[in-house]
């Protein structure tokens, strides 16, 4: 090992425990940087936020409609799972509405933007800590979290959103009623449930950590996996519509993902015993 990168490490350990708050806060600095900047871009380019991205899944020429009318020629050679009427328009009620979810949605889509970086910068704080061994196999962690988080944005705005907005905008208690939300109820249900989604899909990541500092084993983790799949399905019901198929959908890549965790955490236990 170099000589100056065995001096930063001693250097590390011997940090004081005001030192290490002075760190963290550079880091958070940064990352909140990152995440400003991310938010004036997406504030910037409002009509492709909101036009194209947001009020995407309440358009019918939406990807997702295409590809469901696309399986139903090819299921049933006619237009049977073709949406075709999305029956509601969204209303603003409050005059500073627009204005203000405006800033939020900006605020929000600045996180997802900069999560690889707040990650990197996470893992820049926690280096020190690690054994050299560790800070190897620690450097694959940005990247997996990454990729599940992207992979649960897109399942949360490709699947979840358009199946539940379809599923409650034609809903109807009677023929009186129309379906006209508030512009904020629309934005939050899209934005919480994409967002979300995506945080869900770190799963696997959260059991891998639990298994690395020993609050979790795998026996405990396959003796639940029945509990786990309730908890997987009451989870589902919560975040997503009253609707059968938007629960089952979530709950499934999740309990696949709870299985992809159980794995990582065998492999960290045979390491240890090893």
């Amino acid at each position: 090992m170099p000589l100056d990168q065995i001096d930063i490490d001693k250097h590390d350990s011997q940090m004081s425990f005001f030192e290490h708050l002075e760190t963290l806060r550079w880091h958070l600095f940064r990352s909140f940087v990152a995440i400003s900047i991310g938010a004036v871009f997406c504030f910037i380019f409002k009509s492709f936020v909101f036009d194209t991205l947001i009020f995407g899944p309440k358009k019918i020429d939406f990807i997702t409609y295409q590809w469901l009318c696309k399986l139903s020629y090819w299921l049933y050679e006619s237009d049977r799972i073709c949406i075709s009427e999305l029956k509601f328009s969204v209303q603003n009620i409050t005059l500073p509405g627009q204005f203000l979810l405006h800033i939020s949605v900006s605020f929000i889509a600045g996180i997802i933007l900069a999560f690889p970086y707040i990650l990197y910068e996470f893992w820049k704080f926690i280096k020190p800590a690690l054994e050299k061994s560790e800070r190897k196999k620690s450097r694959q962690f940005i990247f997996w979290c990454s990729v599940l988080f992207v992979l649960g944005i897109l399942f949360g705005y490709l699947i979840l959103s358009p199946v539940s907005i379809n599923f409650l905008s034609n809903y109807s208690v009677s023929a009186e009623v129309k379906n006209i939300p508030s512009l904020k109820s629309y934005i939050n249900f899209v934005v919480v449930l994409t967002f979300a989604t995506g945080i869900i899909f770190e799963l696997p990541v959260f059991i891998l950590l639990l298994a690395k500092i020993g609050l979790i084993s795998t026996t405990v983790l396959k003796k639940y996996r029945r509990h786990a799949l309730v908890i997987i399905l009451i989870f589902a019901s919560i975040i997503t519509p009253p609707d059968i198929a938007s629960q089952i959908l979530l709950t499934i890549p999740v309990y696949i993902l709870y299985e992809v965790g159980i794995s990582l955490a065998s492999r960290v236990e045979s390491t240890y015993n090893d």
